[in-house]
Formats: structure tokens, sequence, C-alpha cells
């Protein structure tokens, strides 16, 4: 099976398609729950399906149709997981405000950390030391493994949730998104430890929640997922070193924080916000100020959907996008020309999460 493409939702089943036909290839049912997320082990192994507590683990090579393994230990919404490099370890994301690492073939937990708060989203950074979650509270928290601590939190806008998070493949960039429909761009720079980060840029995608932000595998797009029935692709813009976003630090604490001022409404969030005017309003304006964040290009917008778009999935090679939507449909893009291709028509209630691998077997 050179492409494994499958989709799901609240229809309580888990769809595999041919991806160039559009033919479904088989379905399994998932009887327990609506399928919240969908993932695919780099060798193409297995599939995990996140429902409401547990996560299915599935064969896909075998032709029975009944999961492997059952992980259970959440007391919530399952709302991310991911496969480690090698699919001996998988990482889950719950409203009950925890993140899990499991052992694949055990099902069993072999940590557990806490947010305190319904967590949204969560990857693995390549370095294979580090996972990314974020909240529902705000915040996004980098976990070193190694330690078994968060060493880094980042609050975007406090009190605002930041619905997803995506890491670069080469582990330069983190992003995240949040439900004001605003994006939040760090750079990740490598050390002896771990990451540490740098503020580039921010910017308002979308009018309405985000519900999904996804880098492509050659880290020359953004895809923004959105409740304004639209996916977005973006350009990544070059780091340029000499742009530094101001950085606020609201307390001290042992865990670092990085609160940005939110510019994208011309205000300033964070204790040192102030309302008094500033004396430098009435001079001259640089044309090409050096501190205001950058508007990543937008490339695209992908139009055609008829309710929110939930969720997506590139191709290997960039060339191609999944969405999947609550209209019932996956659709399969062309980025190159902008156009619809593909579309997957089958499920019987909302089209929520779709999961895609086309690597090659000896990655």
């Amino acid at each position: 099976m050179s492409v494994i493409l499958c989709t799901a939702g609240y229809d309580h089943t888990i769809r595999f398609w041919e991806a160039l036909s559009g033919i479904c290839s088989h379905t399994i049912q998932h009887p327990g729950s609506q399928v919240n997320r969908l993932c695919i082990s780099p060798d193409k192994q297995f599939m995990a399906a996140a429902g409401h507590h547990t996560v299915n683990l599935y064969d896909i090579k075998s032709t029975n149709l009944t999961p492997l393994l059952t992980f259970e230990g959440h007391t919530d919404n399952i709302t991310g997981v991911v496969f480690d490099c090698e699919g001996k370890r998988v990482v889950t994301s719950s409203e009950d405000g925890y993140v899990k690492i499991w052992e694949t073939r055990s099902g069993t937990v072999q940590r557990t950390y806490s947010h305190g708060s319904p967590v949204n989203d969560v990857v693995i950074h390549p370095n294979e030391g580090e996972i990314i979650s974020c909240d529902r509270r705000g915040s996004v928290r980098i976990w070193d493994l190694a330690e078994g601590t968060c060493s880094h939190e980042l609050i975007p806008e406090e009190d605002v949730s930041v619905s997803s998070v995506t890491v670069a493949s080469n582990g330069t960039l983190l992003c995240a998104a949040n439900n004001s429909g605003n994006v939040y761009v760090f750079a990740l720079i490598q050390d002896c430890h771990n990451s540490q980060l740098l503020p580039v840029t921010h910017f308002s995608a979308h009018k309405e929640y985000i519900t999904r932000i996804l880098l492509s595998p050659d880290v020359k797009k953004l895809v923004t997922c959105s409740a304004d029935h639209t996916a977005k692709i973006w350009v990544v813009a070059d780091i340029d070193p000499s742009i530094k976003v101001p950085v606020v630090n609201p307390q001290a604490s042992s865990t670092p924080h990085v609160l940005l001022p939110n510019t994208i409404n011309n205000s300033t969030i964070g204790p040192n916000a102030s309302t008094s005017p500033d004396p430098n309003d009435n001079q001259p304006k640089d044309p090409n100020p050096k501190n205001v964040p950058k508007l990543w290009p937008l490339e695209a917008i992908l139009t055609g959907h008829q309710r929110w778009v939930w969720d997506c999935a590139f191709s290997a090679d960039s060339a191609y996008l999944v969405t999947a939507c609550s209209d019932h449909y996956a659709r399969l893009w062309d980025l190159h020309s902008q156009q619809l291709i593909r579309q997957y028509n089958g499920h019987h209630r909302g089209t929520v999460c779709v999961a895609l691998n086309d690597y090659s077997e000896s990655r």
C-alpha cells in the first residue's frame, strides 16, 4: 500500500480511500464513539483512532477490522494522537487536561503530563526529545522528555484557547493558532539540552476559529483550517534575524513564560500594558519598521467547503492537501493549480479528521 488515506468523524466509521480514484476501499466501524483524530504510523503498519475516552490501534495490513489494542486511561475527549518516528510510542492529548505517552505494542502509559486545563493538540518535536501541546486556557507547553518537566510555557493571548500547534519537519519553526483566528510563529533554536524559542511573527489569518494549523513537509507552506468554511495556504517567509518581536515575562517562575504583545488589533496584552498615550505617536513613522511582525504571504484560499474545515494532511512532496469538512466530504487539492481534483463522498455525518501517508517505504 503505497498511499494510505483515511478519514473519520461523527458517523462512527473510518473509511479508507483510493486517493486517485476517490473509491472507498474499505470501512472500519468505530461503534464506541465518534472519531476525533487519526494518525498513521511512519511504517504504515498501524493506524491510531482517537475517540471519546480511548484510542484504538489497528493493523492496517491485516484483514481483521477489530482493534489490536485499546489505549484506556483518559477520562474525556481525546483531541490529539501522534506516533513517534519509529512507531514505538504514541502520544495523546485530551480534554481531561493530560498529555500521555503510550508504548505502542503494549498500550501501557509511560508518562503523564498535566496542563490543568483541557488540552487541544499535541505534536512531537523531530528531535524526539520534546513534545509540544496547547490548551484551552491559552498556553503552549514544551515538555522535556529527558527531564520529565515542562521546559517552556508560551502564552500568545491570555485566556484565548490555542486550538492547534505544528512543528517544522526540520525542527526550525513552531506555529500555534487560536480561537481568535490568529497565528503565532516561533523559531526553534536547538542547544545541547533542548529548544530555545525566538518569537518571529504573528498575524490574523481568519476572522473565526482556526481548527487546525499544519506546516508542509518541505516547510514552504502553512495551512490554516477554519470555522469560516475555508482553508488558507500561507507562504512560509524566511526568518529575518534583525526582526525582534518584543517579549514580556509576566512573572518570575520556574517555568519560562513568553507572552507576546498582541499588535494584531493595535493593543497590548499583558501586565505591562499601558493605556497612556505614546509621546512618539506624532513623530514620522518609519515606512519599514524593524520591530513590526510581518504577515506571511497568502498564497491561496481553498473554497467550496460548506461547513467548518476541521483537519488537513499534506502529501509527502507537499504538492497536495486533503481537507476534512463537517459537510461530510473530504477533498483533495492540487496546491500548484489551487484546484479541487477529487472529492471523497461516503460519510453520513461530519468528517472531522484525515490521515495521509504516502511516504516511500524506505524512509
